[in-house]
């Protein structure tokens, strides 16, 4: 099929898709903006109040800041954590050992659990550990967190994982030669050549590790729902909690979706520029 063929039925193909996108997607978000400026309990009724319901979110609800800064300090830490962990394991999958295909399958299955499965797989296992000092998960905000850390990095390192040593086989054997014949080292061959040929597989590590531990809800829910008192609560389940747990409070958490894609999509694009220019720079 020519070009010419290609142009000419081209709309009919991404139609299907094009208006998929609009209903499922665009309108849906249109609508959500709409409504983050109006108090409601169904979109038929209602009415609008301005910014009120981004001043309420701010203003009026300290769970909701203290949601931000939990959850950024959680994504600043798994972000270091689980992509050195991912980077270190294929660093040792990448070296001629036997076993080495077996490994990375059992390091990859996590991924392959859902979220909320993981949650309370993982809320026995913490809570059974800590039932000798006579507390579990809950008791303190810093267990909680503690637990969404570990249980994020079991999670996401396996994947990240792949990413790396796919990244890593890519390398010319002959670039490590020539550096091993100049006589570098393990470690200057490490971080002189193996991290910046690395490096758009290290941007594509961090945005996954960003995007999954920022927008995180089922493994919240299920591991520590919030507990204590909101100290361990994040951005999306604090938001679902508004929504539907607070009578009269639909746009504040309406408001607060907005102001989560909002720093979502800042965050990655800033991430994603910063990242780009680094391999640029390489």
């Amino acid at each position: 099929m020519n070009n010419k063929s290609i142009n000419k039925y081209f709309p009919i193909f991404i139609l299907p898709t094009l208006i998929a996108f609009s209903l499922f997607f665009l309108l849906p978000f249109v609508m959500g903006i709409g409504l983050s400026f109006t108090k409601f309990t169904t979109v038929t009724n209602a009415k609008f109040v301005g910014l009120a319901n981004y001043i309420k979110a701010f203003t009026f609800d300290n769970d909701f800041i203290h949601a931000l800064l939990f959850t950024s300090l959680f994504t600043a830490v798994s972000i270091v954590t689980v992509n050195v962990f991912a980077f270190s394991l294929a660093i040792l999958l990448t070296k001629e050992i036997k076993g080495t295909g077996i490994f990375r399958s059992i390091f990859f299955m996590p991924n392959l659990i859902g979220g909320i499965v993981l949650g309370y797989i993982w809320n026995l296992l913490i809570n059974g550990t800590l039932a000798p000092l006579g507390v579990d998960i809950t008791f303190d905000a810093k267990y909680g967190f503690w637990g969404l850390v570990i249980l994020t990095n079991w999670q996401l390192t396996g994947y990240m994982m792949v990413i790396y040593i796919a990244g890593l086989q890519n390398i010319p054997g002959e670039l490590i030669e020539a550096a091993q014949i100049d006589g570098a080292g393990h470690l200057k061959i490490l971080f002189r050549v193996k991290i910046p040929m690395v490096m758009p597989s290290i941007t594509i590590c961090t945005f996954l590790t960003l995007a999954n531990t920022f927008k995180m809800f089922d493994q919240n829910l299920a591991l520590t729902a919030g507990a204590p008192e909101h100290s361990t609560e994040m951005l999306a389940l604090n938001i679902y909690n508004t929504f539907y747990g607070r009578v009269g409070w639909q746009g504040v958490g309406q408001a607060k979706a907005v102001v989560f894609f909002i720093i979502v999509a800042l965050i990655a694009f800033v991430q994603l520029k910063f990242s780009t220019r680094k391999e640029v720079e390489q």
